[in-house]
This record gives structure tokens, sequence and C-alpha cells, in this order.
């Protein structure tokens, strides 16, 4: 099958829209998947463009926010019939990943959407657009928002907004963010994340000519500070090859990422650093893993220091026990659609984190079984059944998360 007459691009899939029989909804997620929201210039109005029309189309209000410049917020919000009580948040991002073009001339598989389709959340959408259509009202109020720069850390995004103003008028109670794709027939559910921690380590030493053996080098620094790393790195993944009970999310993953100094092949540096990129479950004792990181920079020697682009401290996670109303309500509710859920800490960041953050319970879940995770790849997909069943279970959960019931006084902080 032929890629779109334009080719591919940040969102763009291959796509058969316009062919005869093709839902509504696949051809308005291959619209939305085609706007070029690449990063490092995503083109946002595009994007507020699209989202304008569709909240016209749902007969929705849409907020918009400037966070930075050019860094728009949207919400539309669905009232309840009882809009007092904590609302529903159903978020999304609008920003998609570098894409490497040569990798997505060509779609294999005419019944798969394609590039940045696993990041799916704009469902939500015809998920309220059905439910409207058959007349159904929320009792709670629902938002649908969709956030820039989650796909470079958030900052100009919800890390900003959970602190604004027009956040705290949401008077969210729950709420909803994008999860993972899942190979076998379980549903992957994530109640929490592990913490992005991106350091750079500092290792000076003496300089000099490139034919002597220098003493107290930085290269002799970097090597020790590396095997350190790396040798934690292996024990954490023997951890998890070894065990049953452990996901990626339950183990600390280390990645060496950047290795930078020297000026010349025949002149020792004064200085050389190397940055990992760690992430560490809610479970580990983050004081307590900084003080090992401060050991292993004092075992290699004089002067090294280190620090932090990005050290995120926060470890909430959404409580998953039946007797917690929002949990009991999304999990009774896929149960009765005969799902079988996998709780997970998620492996990588999202912007429930943010959001776990504030206090406020938040799940990330994307309905996508037997497919594989793919998210981000040259290859991406999502088969379209997976896609339209998805809808239908997102019409459930939305209307059963908003009729969580007002709650017993000791309750309702939380609800």
């Amino acid at each position: 099958m032929l890629p779109d007459k334009d080719g591919p691009s940040g969102g763009g899939p291959c796509s058969t829209q316009g062919s005869s029989g093709e839902d509504p909804s696949v051809s308005l997620f291959r619209e939305y998947l085609r706007l070029k929201t690449v990063h490092p210039e995503p083109d946002y109005d595009a994007a507020l463009r699209f989202l304008d029309r569709i909240a016209e189309e749902l007969d929705l209000p849409m907020k918009k926010i400037e966070l930075f410049p050019r860094r728009v917020l949207s919400i539309m919000t669905w009232e309840g019939t009882n809009p007092a009580l904590k609302s529903i948040l159903l978020n999304s991002h609008t920003d998609v990943v570098p894409v490497y073009q040569v990798c997505h001339a060509n779609c294999p598989y005419p019944e798969h959407l394609a590039l940045c389709s696993q990041d799916w959340n704009k469902v939500y959408i015809q998920a309220i657009r059905r439910l409207k259509a058959e007349g159904s009202q929320p009792v709670r109020t629902v938002h649908l928002m969709f956030v820039p720069d989650e796909e470079v850390g958030g900052h100009k995004g919800m890390e900003t907004f959970v602190t604004h103003p027009e956040f705290q008028k949401l008077n969210i109670g729950f709420a909803l963010d994008e999860g993972l794709a899942s190979p076998g027939e379980a549903f992957t559910v994530f109640y929490g994340e592990r913490n992005p921690w991106w350091i750079t380590i500092h290792c000076p030493g003496n300089p000099g000519h490139g034919s002597r053996f220098v003493e107290n080098t930085a290269a002799e620094k970097l090597r020790s500070i590396i095997n350190s790393f790396m040798d934690f790195r292996e024990t954490e993944k023997q951890r998890l090859n070894m065990s049953q009970c452990f996901t990626l999310g339950d183990v600390t993953t280390v990645n060496m990422t950047m290795v930078q100094g020297g000026v010349a092949y025949n002149v020792i540096p004064a200085e050389m650093e190397v940055s990992f990129d760690l992430r560490i479950p809610p479970t580990v004792n983050l004081q307590g893993f900084e003080k090992q990181i401060k050991l292993w920079c004092k075992e290699a020697g004089e002067g090294i220091t280190y620090e932090f682009a990005q050290k995120h401290m926060n470890q909430n996670v959404t409580s998953t026990e039946e007797s917690d109303p929002w949990w009991n309500a999304f999990s009774t509710t896929c149960k009765a659609m005969n799902m079988v859920l996998e709780k997970e800490i998620f492996p990588a960041a999202t912007d429930s984190r943010f959001i776990r953050a504030v206090g406020i319970p938040a799940v990330g879940f994307s309905p996508m079984n037997r497919t594989p995770i793919l998210l981000h790849d040259h290859n991406e997909f999502l088969n379209e059944q997976v896609f339209l069943s998805g809808i239908d279970v997102y019409q459930r959960l939305i209307l059963a998360l908003s009729s969580v019931p007002w709650p017993s006084s000791s309750q309702r902080v939380h609800v």
C-alpha cells in the first residue's frame, strides 16, 4: 500500500482515507496523525485548528491557555449534571517525537494505522462523540485536555500547568492518561511511574602530552565512574531477567547516553564528562540512591562533581485497592467487558507524574492488547479493529468514572 501523497510527516501515517467503507473514527484519527507536530519545531497551530473544529462539532466549549510563547494548552469541557463534584480529566498531548522519514516511506499493512498511533489518547474525542450522540450525560464534569511538549519533558506543558490557577479551577478528582500496548490478551494499566534522573558527572584530571603516563587523569576517573554505573546496570538487568515477579517498571534502568571531553589525539584532557539516563521505581529510597552515586564519585577520585538535567523526586502512586471508589469503578467496568488487567509501574514517563505529584490519582491506560509495543519505533502501527474497540472501552469507562457516587464524609477529600 502506498503512503499519503504528501509522504509521511511527524504524525503522518500510511493512509487509506477516502476508501469506501472506512469508519469515520478511523478517518478522523488518520487526519490527526498527519498533523506535523514533530519536534524540534512542532506545528501546534495546526493542532489548535483541528481541535477548534472538533470542539465545534462536539458542541463543547474550549479554553486555551498560553503557558509559554507558542505553547498553548487546550481544554474541552463536557459539563456534568452535578458540576460541583470532582471532575474527570482525560489527558492527551499534541506533540510528536522526531521521525526518520525513510523508515516510514511505505506501510505494509492496509488495515493498520501508523506512526504515533500508539500515542493514541485522541480516541477520547470519538468516545465522547458517541456518548453525546446516544444522549448520554455525565454526572461529573469531564475535561479533555490537550497539552504541548510532553515528548520533551513537559516543562512547558503539564509540569507548569499543575501550578496554574486554571488547573485548580478544573476541580479534578481522577485522571486518565496514555498507557502502552500489550502483546498478550491482558490489558496493562499503569498506577505509577519511575522517576527519571538525567545526570552528568564531571571528572577533572591532570592534563599533559599524549606520549606520557600522566597520573590522576580525567579518563581514569571517568572509567571508574562508568564501571560503577554499568556494574549496577548489570545487577538490575539480572534482577529483571531472573524474576517472574518483576516488570521493567520495578527495576532501575541505567543507560550511558553521552561522553564528552578532549581537544586532540595527543593532548590528555583536563576534564571529561559522562551522562546517564536513570529511571528509578517508586520503591527505591531516592535519598539513599543519591548517596550511592556520591560514593561512586568519591571512589573514582578527587574533584568529581555531578549535576542533574532532570531529577524527579515524587513517588506518589494511585491506589489500586478495590475499596478505592475510583479504582473500583475502573476495574469493575473493565471486568464487565471481560478484560483482564495487569497492574504495572510505567517504565518511562508521561504527564501523569505531574498530576500524581499534586495529589490527584491518575491511571495510564490504552486498551491495545494483542499489539506489540512499538511506541516511537520506526515501524509503529495500531490495528484498526483494536483502535475501534478501544473507543467502545472508553465510552463505558468515561460514563462509569463520571458516575462514581458521592462518597461518605471520610472519603470526600479524595473524590
